[in-house]
């Protein structure tokens, strides 16, 4: 089950994210609310990618700085960087300096730019992998689902989107709504899903 604790406010909060008031921040206002918007689905694809090994706090400190590395993530745009922008990348400092992850970012900008033109957007792609039930409330780090959409990412070519990093972008994009029961922004989550019409 996940667990909940007590807000700096009072009011109840999945225990995770109470160890900092960026994670509170996070939690409030981002995590699990539904994203349909491409160039913000390929920024939380490959920051989940970053993480891969690493704390979701480094991430989540280095974001504007990775942003402004990463052009926004815009994917056009970053398709095209080539061995000069890896160079500038791996030069700095306020991004993680991973040369696999940093390739890897750029080659799914070209893979983004091939299914938009196929699928007509990343989200008629991603959101075909909701899940048709309610995430039970337990931790985990991978689902059905999640195994499904790394290997169809995998097999069209993608880097670095193993089924828990899949898993972690479901979450982070709301594809799934794995607040806690009792946890005071779940039923905005859920209204929120509520309203979405799904893209196709």
């Amino acid at each position: 089950m996940i667990a909940t604790g007590t807000g700096p406010d009072g009011a109840p909060r999945c225990r995770w994210c109470l160890s900092t008031p960026d994670y509170i921040a996070y939690h409030d206002e981002e995590w699990r609310f539904p994203v349909t918007d491409d160039v913000r689905l390929f920024e939380k694809l490959s920051l989940e990618a970053f993480q891969s090994g690493l704390s979701w706090r480094t991430i989540l400190t280095k974001r504007d700085n990775f942003r402004a590395a990463f052009a926004g993530f815009d994917f056009r745009v970053v398709a095209g960087f080539g061995e000069d922008d890896v160079a500038r990348l791996l030069a700095d400092a306020g991004i993680v300096r991973h040369r696999g992850k940093i390739e890897a970012v750029i080659a799914n900008a070209a893979r983004a730019c091939e299914m938009v033109a196929v699928e007509g957007s990343l989200a008629a792609f991603l959101w075909r992998f909701e899940p048709a039930e309610p995430a039970p409330p337990v931790v985990r780090a991978t689902a059905p689902e999640s195994i499904a959409l790394s290997k169809a990412l995998r097999t069209r070519g993608w880097k670095f989107v193993g089924p828990t990093t899949a898993y972690a972008f479901m979450q982070a994009m709301g594809m799934v709504n794995d607040h806690a029961p009792g946890c005071a922004v779940r039923a905005a989550v859920e209204a929120a899903r509520a309203r979405l019409v799904r893209p196709t």
